[in-house]
């Protein structure tokens, strides 16, 4: 038990080795040590003597790391990364060939003052031209199995923390998903309205039970329709409005119904930044605040924005929470869109603005 505990914890430090960024630079002076050994025991090139010994294997090494890191580089992230296995294949070949073309030109034209590499030249030339290429483009390969290795690592880890993450925040979510005490309120307001105002009564019984269905079902899915995340916010804010007074909302959103329903994103995923709004909307000297929404879609992007009037004065009565719910957000977006999304918030007297842009 013990002795597989040791290897387990090999097993890891190897893995950390080859695919953290902190390790990067080891990784790249291992490269370079290795292929400077591997030219060292190469026996064309220990036929010469003096500085030409050393021209040769510093030619011979500088092709074959421009080989490596245009493989790593460009080739792999360009082509193999992306799917296009094919044409990766046959830029790796033709990369190969063109630096080989040029590796024995310089060779035999310019660092072989001796003629020894006419000694090494038995048979048909391009058949060892061929043949030399055939058995290089396997050794460039392994840096693709490593980039992909570390590709896979990483995209599980990320799976992984998305799914930690999710997990954590579905939790909160069902502490949160009924709140008796909005209930409450609503449920009183309700009851003024159908004595005063049945019609009204009766519009915003309908928002509360769009509202509470949302929270209890649609809330549990993957990815759930813009048109249905839009509804919800809309409703949200409603409801919100019955129970404050000079409060107005308004919530904009410049793309048709086809698009609206066609465009699908994580659930919840600007929840947070309105319940932030609703919260800090609040105007302690009973003053006018209000909150507006504008959703656009445009060149394949969504743009988020949402702006909230504050008050100067407010302070957050649970400190130690204070924006908890913003940084998971952060994180969140940052697992489901990496480096592809923006967000930038601005905070001024009077106004709060967020705005997000998500890639669709």
């Amino acid at each position: 038990m013990q002795q597989q505990e040791s290897l387990e914890i090999k097993n890891t430090a190897i893995i950390r080795l080859i695919v953290d960024e902190r390790y990067r630079a080891f990784r790249h002076i291992f490269l370079f040590l290795g292929l400077f050994v591997m030219i060292s025991f190469t026996n064309p090139l220990s036929e010469y003597t003096g500085l030409y010994r050393y021209y040769r294997r510093f030619c011979v090494f500088a092709h074959l790391i421009f080989m490596f890191y245009v493989n790593m580089n460009i080739l792999i992230p360009k082509f193999f990364f992306k799917g296009k296995y094919v044409l990766y294949i046959v830029s790796l070949l033709l990369l190969v060939m063109i630096c080989l073309f040029m590796m024995k030109f310089l060779l035999e034209n310019t660092l072989d003052p001796q003629n020894v590499s006419v000694n090494y030249q038995k048979g048909n030339p391009a058949k060892g031209f061929y043949e030399t290429t055939l058995i290089l483009t396997p050794v460039i390969l392994v840096t693709t199995m490593i980039k992909l290795f570390q590709r896979w690592i990483r995209d599980n880890e990320r799976m992984s923390d998305l799914k930690n993450l999710t997990l954590t925040m579905e939790l909160n979510e069902l502490r949160n998903q009924i709140n008796p005490h909005f209930l409450f309120n609503m449920l009183n307001g309700i009851k003024a309205l159908v004595r005063s105002n049945p019609e009204k009564a009766t519009l915003v019984i309908m928002k509360l039970s769009e509202f509470l269905r949302y929270q209890l079902y649609e809330n549990n899915v993957e990815k759930t329709p813009l048109r249905s995340e839009i509804d919800f916010l809309t409703n949200f804010l409603e409801l919100e409005k019955i129970r404050r007074d000079n409060f107005q909302v308004e919530v904009n959103d410049q793309s048709t119904m086809h698009n609206l329903n066609a465009i699908f994103l994580p659930a919840n995923i600007f929840t947070t930044f309105v319940e932030n709004a609703i919260k800090h909307s609040i105007d302690i000297k009973q003053g006018e605040s209000y909150i507006r929404i504008d959703i656009n879609v445009n060149n394949h992007k969504l743009y988020f924005d949402c702006v909230n009037s504050i008050d100067p004065n407010y302070v957050a009565s649970d400190k130690k929470n204070s924006g908890l719910g913003l940084a998971n957000v952060k994180r969140r977006l940052h697992l489901l869109y990496g480096d592809s999304y923006t967000l930038n918030t601005t905070s001024k007297v009077n106004e709060y603005h967020v705005h997000l842009i998500l890639p669709i």
